[in-house]
């Protein structure tokens, strides 16, 4: 009976706990909203993606170009940044000696709790001088896209290799039953059953690269227009948010939370398709 109470009690705890955590994601929701509404009514949501500039003093809400630059940004850090981490969480499951696996797990974990700001400086040290001597000025896509990419290989890494380890033993074992190589084994038997897992841990790293301020904000450039290379300076729509929210007022303040609304739209696309790639799954 004992036991009984103590599982009602956590069940009640833990129901509290899940609670409060979506109560809040909903309040954030609504605070967007509530601060978007007012110039989302006056000007309109289609002005924010067609009108041609960003000059909300000049009514011109033309966030167009800064959705763009968000959008190739994180897209291109998580093309880098999936393979890389994938070759990490499969190297640390199936091919390392167990010490090198722990030492390569936990300097992918230290690498998820170096502050965003520190990838940035490195970035601005290091990474963009480096670009310009290919093509000024540096600070462009490329170097938000490789910073982003570092940054986002941890999520990768660590939810692809638990993804692996959730796939049965005995699909391995089986496997190696039938006499495939390790290869063939990873490719046709571990890869597929785990792709839902992989899949949902690509696009948190996504929804997180979208998120990103600080570092993208130190490197990329911060021009409001639409690249046409890779070497091109951007502004993302954090980096617009972090910029101007200080001095912004009027409509102009709405605007910037009509960006924030947008992030957040997205970013809860991301996390349901995410959701639905792995529900009603048993592994991966």
């Amino acid at each position: 009976m004992s036991h009984s109470r103590t599982d009602q009690r956590l069940g009640i705890t833990l129901g509290i706990a899940a609670s409060v955590s979506a109560a809040i994601v909903v309040l954030i929701g609504l605070f967007l909203l509530k601060e978007s509404w007012p110039v989302l009514r006056r000007v309109g949501a289609w002005r924010f993606l067609l009108d041609g500039a960003w000059n909300p003093t000049e009514m011109l809400y033309g966030l167009g170009p800064m959705v763009v630059g968000t959008l190739l940004t994180a897209a291109l850090a998580t093309l880098i940044a999936a393979p890389l981490g994938l070759g990490s969480a499969l190297f640390c499951r199936y091919l390392a000696p167990a010490p090198v696996a722990r030492v390569q797990r936990a300097l992918v974990t230290l690498l998820a709790g170096v502050p965003s700001v520190v990838f940035g400086f490195w970035g601005l040290v290091a990474l963009v001088p480096l670009i310009a001597m290919i093509e000024p000025p540096g600070a462009s896509l490329l170097a938000a896209s490789l910073v982003l990419a570092l940054m986002i290989l941890p999520t990768v890494a660590l939810t692809v290799d638990a993804a692996l380890g959730a796939v049965p033993q005995a699909y391995v074992q089986g496997a190696a039953a039938l006499g495939l190589t390790r290869e063939a084994m990873i490719l046709n038997v571990v890869l597929p059953a785990a792709r839902a897992g992989i899949g949902a841990g690509v696009l948190l790293a996504l929804a997180r690269a979208l998120g990103e301020t600080m570092a993208v904000l130190m490197v990329a450039g911060n021009v409001v227009q639409v690249p046409s290379s890779l070497f091109d300076p951007i502004r993302t729509l954090t980096a617009n948010i972090a910029l101007e929210m200080a001095y912004a007022a009027g409509d102009h303040r709405g605007s910037l939370f009509v960006s924030g609304l947008a992030l957040t739209a997205i970013a809860a696309i991301l996390a349901v398709a995410a959701w639905r790639m792995t529900g009603g799954r048993a592994h991966g």
